[in-house]
Order: structure tokens, then C-alpha cells, then sequence
């Protein structure tokens, strides 16, 4: 399959999602009339009509989605109520928290998971094997909110080492390398709750694959030629046992973003998810929809840099191509 199809099957895909989110948020009850009466303290059955007139709403759904699709394909994803903003303005203004979350989290969990994955295999019957296990274990069954919610308390409350919450201290001074070195102290909880439980899948996972890489007969043949262990694991096995890792992690990223917005809620950190949760609570139909195309972008976009990654990495997928 060429880019250019590959482009196409993911412009068809954010056209469904355009389409299911804005079926699903006019299911739900309420629309942005009843927000609005709510914050001018209720309105009349005339006032109701006029406000559903003036945003559009008393149009069939089919012109209400026509029209919708119409604005996003311009860039327009409407106009927040609650914050008085556009919605492309509030995303852009919150996104750069959000990405530096995530994408921090995702490497540190991939490296980390990766580097106990390989150790793991090359000791199969050690202590660090027993390790990676409950490590796995205990990532993937807690609840990340839980994970969240438990440093929280040990390393800010009882051992006040970081931040209980926000993404940079109003006091700090004004350049560039104080910001850095504050903000880095923030993240430190929020990366290591976000990324714990993908860490536990990427080291299972490599672990696995190095296990069956390590039996295969070139790695036998690569031995009888004196190669040493390094350059064996180096150079021979991690190639061929991280495409399904890389695979892992792309189709992993939708799960990060989905887990940013309760990490964001514990820590109180200003990204996307807090946006998202506060839309929500609020009823602003336009942000919500706008942050659930703009995850979906992401997405996409992350299926589409993975599967670039892989035919970089393996032979075998560029042949399929």
C-alpha cells in the first residue's frame, strides 16, 4: 500500500470519526441552548428558540452535521461558550503540556522497557526475570489514576521531594533555564505514573521477542563465529525483536492520550485532559468535540509515523509494501 493510500484510508477514517462524534454528542441530552440559559440563570421557551436559531440547532441533523464537517475541513472546530474562545485556540494553547506529557512518558516507558526486556532475556532464569515479571504485573493491574493518586501522596505529602501539582511554579525566574529545570521537577510524578503501565507491556513484550529472536539459528550461527555476546544482542537480536514492541507502542498511543486526562487530573496538570475534563462538567459541546477530533488526529497520525518507523527498521515490511 503506497502514502498516498495510506492518506486517503486516514482522511476517510477522520471523516467516520468527525461524523460518530457529533451523532453521539446530539444522542446525549441537552445541547448548548440549555448551557447557555444555565449560565444566564434559565430562559424562557421564546429566549430557547432564538439561542437554538442563532447557533444553528434548529436545523435538521443532517445540515447541522454538513455544516459541522464544512467548518472542521477549514479548520474551524467552532467556538467555546464556557471560555469564550475559539476551540482552535484553546486546544493550541493547551497541546504543548499535553504532547510534552505524553511523549516524554511514551519514550521514557519505551527506552526503559526495552533496556529491561533485553536484560531480562539474556538472563532468563535470574533475579532481573523475576523482576520484569512483577513489574508487568503490578503496571499493568494498577489503575493509573490509583498509580497517580498513591506517589502523589508518598513523594509530595508525607515526602515532599515534588510538586503536588501544576506544570511550572509562579515564583520561578523569568529564563529559560530555570523554567526548563522547574518544569522538569513537575513532570517527574506524571511521567512515572503515565508511563508505568506501558513500561510493563513494552519489557514483557521485548522480553518475548528476544526469547525467540535468541533461539533462532543465525543468533546460533552468529555464536559459532565468536561473536561476542554485545554485538550479538546489539547488532543481531534487538533489530529483529523490536518491530512488534514499535508496533506495540503505536497502537498504544491512543491509550496514552486517553490516560493523559486522568494523570492531568491528579497532578493538575494545564493540557488537553483537563480541558477535556472541564468541557465536560461544563457542557461545552463544541471544545469536547474539537479535543475528540484532535485526539483522533493524533492518532492517526501516530498509525501512520509507526508504520514509517517500521519499514525503516525491517526489511520484511518494506517488502510488503
Amino acid at each position: 500500500m503506497t502514502i498516498l493510500q495510506r492518506l486517503a484510508y486516514a482522511a476517510l477514517l477522520l471523516i467516520a470519526v468527525l461524523v460518530l462524534n457529533f451523532s453521539m454528542m446530539n444522542l446525549a441530552p441537552g445541547d448548548v441552548a440549555d448551557t447557555i440559559a444555565a449560565s444566564m440563570g434559565g430562559a424562557d421557551a421564546e429566549v430557547m428558540a432564538q439561542i437554538r436559531a442563532e447557533y444553528g440547532l434548529d436545523q435538521p441533523f443532517l445540515v447541522q452535521l454538513a455544516n459541522y464537517i464544512g467548518r472542521v475541513l477549514t479548520f474551524d472546530l467552532g467556538y467555546s461558550y464556557f471560555y469564550n474562545q475559539p476551540v482552535t485556540k484553546l486546544i493550541f494553547e493547551r497541546l504543548p503540556a499535553t504532547l510534552l506529557l505524553v511523549i516524554t512518558a511514551q519514550l521514557l516507558a519505551l527506552i526503559v522497557g526495552v533496556l529491561l526486556g533485553v536484560f531480562s532475556a539474556r538472563h532468563p532464569n535470574g533475579i532481573a526475570n523475576y523482576f520484569v515479571t512483577l513489574l508487568a504485573l503490578f503496571g499493568y493491574a494498577a489503575p493509573v489514576f490509583w498509580t497517580g493518586i498513591l506517589l502523589l501522596i508518598a513523594f509530595s505529602l508525607k515526602i515532599p521531594l515534588f510538586p503536588v501539582g501544576g506544570m511550572i511554579d509562579v515564583t520561578v525566574e523569568d529564563n529559560f533555564f530555570a523554567k526548563a529545570v522547574d518544569i522538569a521537577h513537575h513532570m517527574v510524578l506524571p511521567v512515572i505514573t503515565l508511563g508505568s503501565i506501558f513500561l510493563a507491556l513494552y519489557s514483557r513484550l521485548c522480553r518475548a521477542s528476544m526469547l525467540e529472536v535468541l533461539g533462532s539459528d543465525y543468533i546460533r550461527t552468529a555464536k559459532a563465529k565468536g561473536l561476542t555476546q554485545r554485538e550479538i544482542t546489539l547488532k543481531h537480536a534487538l533489530k529483529n525483536a523490536l518491530p512488534p514492541v514499535v508496533t506495540l507502542a503505536g497502537l498504544q498511543f491512543s491509550a496514552v492520550i486517553s490516560g493523559a486526562v486522568l494523570v492531568e487530573t491528579v497532578f493538575s496538570w494545564p493540557g488537553l485532559g483537563q480541558l477535556a475534563l472541564t468541557s465536560i462538567l461544563a457542557r461545552d459541546t463544541p471544545t469536547i468535540l474539537g479535543i475528540l477530533f484532535f485526539s483522533a488526529l493524533v492518532v492517526v497520525v501516530g498509525n501512520l509515523l509507526t508504520d514509517m518507523v517500521l519499514r525503516a527498521i525491517d526489511p520484511r515490511v518494506r517488502g510488503r509494501a
